[in-house]
């Protein structure tokens, strides 16, 4: 009886971790960045773009480098220019979302290091599928300089 109820367990676990993959593998991630920090910083803010190729919700993200992270966004308010935590950003089927300073934008807070240009910093995207299944997808996020673009020539 236990050796039936061993199986099930493995195959009900394999089919969740197969559905998760593929939930992961419907995301893709591109210019995932994170801004350079000055000595004592202890906050960085994080930027990508993402898109699904079904509706889904980008609702956490998680990074060794940082205590937590939250959704962001920046909003004007009577004149000044405001940060407020959001609970998820939509994912609509086939459009990239832009995770862009100020506008909707990760932020990493209590850095475990100062994180310098150069560097990469791994993030853990939390995804929510319309269905409620959720899959986490890896980045690695490059550090830019304190400036955060990129760099040209003339």
């Amino acid at each position: 009886m236990h050796l039936i109820t061993g199986i099930r367990s493995t195959i009900a676990l394999a089919a969740l971790l197969a559905a998760s993959a593929a939930a992961a593998e419907a995301v893709s991630v591109k210019e995932a960045w994170v801004r350079a920090t000055a000595p004592g910083q202890k906050v960085a803010g994080a930027y990508l773009e993402l898109t699904s190729r079904a509706d889904a919700a980008l609702i956490a993200a998680a990074s060794p480098a940082a205590a937590r992270v939250e959704l962001h966004t920046m909003a004007m308010e009577g004149g000044v220019m405001r940060m407020r935590p959001v609970r998820r950003v939509a994912l609509p089927a086939g459009k990239w979302v832009k995770l862009a300073p100020g506008g909707l934008h990760l932020m990493l807070v209590d850095l475990q290091r100062p994180l310098n240009e150069g560097d990469r910093v791994p993030l853990a995207l939390t995804i929510e599928q319309a269905d409620g299944s959720r899959a986490t997808v890896s980045v690695q996020a490059a550090v830019r300089g304190l400036a955060g673009a990129k760099t040209h020539s003339h």
